[in-house]
């Protein structure tokens, strides 16, 4: 309740947690404001024929329609809630990979430390888009492989922030007292490290949400991401590809092929990155004294 309070008092934190829950009400309420066709997946996006040509905004498309006529206003409700989902289960799953090695590393020690951050450096030695863009390819297209390749690199940040302060807390007047008073390693872990060891991992992990969706939708614009017509913010970028510039004397003709998606994706980012610094601010007890002055 306490940090709840200091996220309300904290104008730029509340302006991320508006973003962030009215992303939410568009999740929540997409079969109502983009009811989907009788018998067809609601991540299917209705086109309005096959003209490479889009079509301006008007009519039963508020927004317009992209080059294959894919109406961009369902694309950008249903697409909210994929963002959602390839964040979430992303962060989700990364968050408790590294959170896992990262403790078994700081915690015993020796060789498990040593065999655990060996694999991290080598993991990190590859760009993670690259390397996230090599590993969808072999598995093949499709948003499902795509989320797989974010995680298989996106968990090393996480082992080496937990490791750090799993080895800062293990040394602790409580935890040898713990040990001589007979406590288990998994008791000791779960009950006194983790709990005080997990806040900078929040705070990974709120970023990371944004971060991976932008990750997700870069690949898609490349071709790489949601099978063609699916409900994604980035494949409807990468329909607007060959009219971000409109004709001759008319540069801004198809400025709406761009704007809609690319704001989805901008405040979608913006809203977790506020909330992410917010989360910072208040976790990190150097920040407590500023936040009444913010």
């Amino acid at each position: 309740m306490k940090t709840v309070k200091k996220l309300v008092r904290n104008p730029i934190s509340l302006v991320g947690l508006v973003i962030v829950l009215f992303f939410i009400v568009i999740g929540i309420a997409a079969p109502w404001l983009a009811p989907p066709k009788p018998g067809y997946s609601p991540y299917e996006i209705p086109r309005d024929g096959f003209s490479a040509m889009p079509k301006s905004p008007g009519g039963k498309h508020p927004l317009g329609t992209t080059e294959g006529q894919y109406d961009i206003y369902h694309g950008v409700i249903w697409g909210t809630r994929t963002a959602f989902r390839v964040g979430l289960i992303i962060t989700v799953s990364i968050t408790v990979i590294g959170v896992i090695l990262g403790t078994l590393a700081g915690y015993y020690g020796g060789m498990a430390d040593e065999l655990i951050m060996r694999i991290v450096d080598i993991f990190l030695a590859f760009p993670r888009l690259v390397a996230a863009m090599t590993l969808t390819t072999i598995l093949g297209k499709g948003l499902d492989k795509v989320m797989i390749a974010l995680i298989v690199f996106g968990w090393m940040g996480y082992a080496r922030v937990i490791r750090s302060e799993i080895l800062s807390l293990r040394e602790e007047s409580y935890i040898e007292a713990s040990k001589a008073v007979g406590a288990g390693n998994l008791r000791i872990i779960c009950r006194h490290l983790l709990p005080n060891a997990i806040y900078p991992v929040f705070v990974m992990a709120s970023l990371d949400i944004g971060s991976m969706v932008l990750s997700a939708a870069t690949l898609s614009f490349l071709g790489l991401g949601a099978e063609v017509g699916y409900a994604d913010w980035g494949q409807l970028a990468s329909f607007t590809r060959n009219w971000i510039i409109g004709p001759p004397g008319d540069p801004l003709k198809y400025w709406y092929t761009v704007f809609y998606p690319g704001a989805a994706i901008l405040l979608f980012v913006l809203g977790w990155n506020l909330l992410g610094d917010a989360f910072r601010d208040i976790l990190d007890p150097k920040m407590q004294g500023q936040l009444g002055t913010v």
